[in-house]
């Protein structure tokens, strides 16, 4: 509600004219506060898909693969394994020698003895039996290999 608050003017004019009107500001203005939380849950929803990135691989295409439906545990081949002799067990980069014990610790609590291999397209086979056969020394029961479809990104 409005103040009226009376004049002590010393220039003797107008009895009425020395009145003003004051507004009471006792209520914050949440507007501001809002538009400032909007920006910030814009810019965190078109930052956040950039932080989470995984292991550029390029997986080989086939006509007949399937999507896996639960989570799994994924074995990553990049192309630099040639030179470093490194996968990633989920996002943890390992050596190849200790592949082995690091899988077989993993599979501890779990049911399911299965791991998938995504190894890029342009490493050899002979190197793919080389994880695969530390694979089967960790305690793997089964290795599948995870391909794209054709046109698939």
């Amino acid at each position: 509600m409005p103040k009226v608050i009376p004049s002590t003017s010393a220039h003797g004019g107008r009895a009425g004219r020395g009145r003003r009107v004051a507004s009471s500001l006792a209520e914050i203005n949440i507007i501001p506060l809002v538009d400032v939380m909007l920006v910030l849950l814009i810019i965190f929803m078109i930052s956040a898909p950039m932080l989470q990135r995984g292991i550029e691989v390029n997986l080989p295409v086939a006509s007949r693969s399937q999507e896996i439906a639960s989570e799994r545990l994924f074995v990553d081949v990049p192309l630099e394994f040639r030179e470093d002799r490194r996968v990633y067990l989920g996002k943890e980069p390992i050596r190849i020698d200790v592949l082995a014990e690091r899988v077989r610790q993993m599979l501890l609590t779990r049911e399911d003895k299965q791991v998938y291999l995504r190894g890029d397209g342009a490493v050899n086979l002979q190197e793919l039996m080389d994880i695969l056969d530390r694979l089967k020394e960790g305690g793997v029961q089964n290795v599948g290999i995870v391909s794209k479809l054709p046109g698939e990104q």
